[in-house]
């Protein structure tokens, strides 16, 4: 026997079945089917159909959106200051400016920062919050000394900073270095440029004026070590660099609180022979250019320390203060390496060296208090913190000043 379709027999079936249900009163048909609205049904894009509004949730007031959490801003963001450490800023000469050697720590979060932030990122975007630090009121931009920059690139600077925000900035290797160097510093030839005025004019002088303008504040021309065969010819070397420097155009108008400063990285500029004549190279020079013309107090384990550099800067008062404190004496004179090893990530001071901050305090109070500006910047590896010391060094020059 073939069996037959069972199709057309349960659609029968269901037919009559829907007619008896029909004919039964309305209480009997299943009531949680009557009224009810059909589920929504898929159009054919895969949304579903919008659901008929309840009657009684129409008359409902409309729940409020919930409340999202603000974003944090894009960009680097500078950390609340303290109420202690403006007060500290308040108490501070205005002739006075602190800073640091470059900015781009991700060590400083919650010193300068608001928090972390990768380094890449704050080198390139975190000049604007520094500059918001009460206590930081220059930075020395030490990538200038390896390249020239552009005035193009002095002026992106300059418009993260405050009108008052003052830039110190190296001269570049290219006029200040004696030789040539490969990348690990090692000196490979005789450096051409070493020296030549119409050189640092137009790769640093011109360009910074341009760039910055007034916000261009100490010009340090940081003279490298020599090798050996210049060490045996100081004294016609100062006479290059003085008339180096004789030669620079003014800063005036462009750089209103503009100073020129030489550092030096070898000992014996000091020698009793050589620092009288380093003196008068420097005086001389400040007369033919009409710019403010010091020597630079170079805090470095290959100098001496700070109170045997003193006289060189007495021989050249009045005039202002210009003052880097590199790297402390304990890790000598190539410990740059060791001492990055030993402070990173640069949130806590390691070393203290009261006897640095308690005589460079005093040389500033001084400076400051005969009304002439005073530029000091701290790196990283002269206590391990430099915001740390920034502040350790305003406590000092507070107490120098009331004494």
């Amino acid at each position: 026997m073939v069996a037959q379709p069972a199709g057309p027999r349960l659609l029968s079936y269901h037919v009559a079945s829907w007619r008896r249900t029909a004919c039964l009163p309305s209480t009997l048909v299943l009531p949680c089917l009557v009224d009810q609205p059909h589920p929504p049904q898929p159009d054919l894009f895969g949304t579903a159909a919008p659901v008929a509004a309840d009657a009684d949730a129409a008359h409902d007031v409309a729940r409020p959106a919930p409340v999202r959490p603000p974003r944090r801003p894009s960009g680097v963001q500078a950390a609340e200051p303290a109420p202690d450490v403006l007060a500290l800023a308040d108490a501070l000469p205005r002739q006075l400016r602190l800073g640091t050697s470059s900015w781009n720590f991700p060590g400083w979060a919650g010193l300068v920062w608001d928090g972390p932030y990768a380094e890449a990122k704050l080198s390139k975007e975190g000049l604007a919050a520094y500059a918001r630090h009460p206590l930081l009121r220059t930075v020395s931009l030490d990538r200038a000394f390896y390249r020239p920059l552009s005035a193009s690139q002095y002026a992106h600077y300059a418009a993260q900073v405050p009108d008052d925000f003052r830039l110190l900035v190296k001269a570049p290797s290219l006029v200040c270095d004696a030789l040539v160097r490969a990348e690990d510093g090692r000196g490979m030839a005789p450096n051409a440029g070493f020296l030549n005025a119409d050189l640092a004019v137009r790769e640093f002088i011109e360009p910074v004026l341009q760039g910055l303008g007034n916000r261009a504040g100490a010009l340090v021309f940081q003279v490298s070590p020599l090798p050996r065969a210049w060490l045996g010819r100081l004294p016609e070397l100062i006479e290059r660099i003085g008339a180096l420097l004789a030669a620079l155009p003014p800063l005036l108008p462009a750089a209103p609180d503009g100073v020129i400063a030489l550092e030096v990285r070898d000992a014996a500029f000091l020698a009793p022979e050589h620092a009288p004549l380093l003196a008068q190279a420097l005086r001389a020079a400040r007369e033919a250019s009409g710019n403010p013309v010091t020597y630079c107090l170079g805090l470095h384990a290959r100098m001496p320390p700070i109170e045997d550099q003193l006289p060189l800067l007495r021989a050249l008062w009045p005039g202002p203060l210009v003052a880097r404190w590199n790297l402390h004496r304990r890790h000598g004179a190539f410990g740059y390496e060791a001492a990055k090893a030993q402070y990173e990530p640069f949130d806590q001071l390691v070393d203290e060296d009261p006897e640095t901050r308690r005589e460079l305090a005093r040389v500033a109070a001084a400076v400051t208090q005969a009304g002439y500006a005073a530029h000091i910047t701290i790196n990283n590896k002269a206590e391990g913190s430099a915001p740390l010391s920034v502040r350790a060094l305003a406590e000092q020059v507070v107490m120098s000043g009331q004494r």
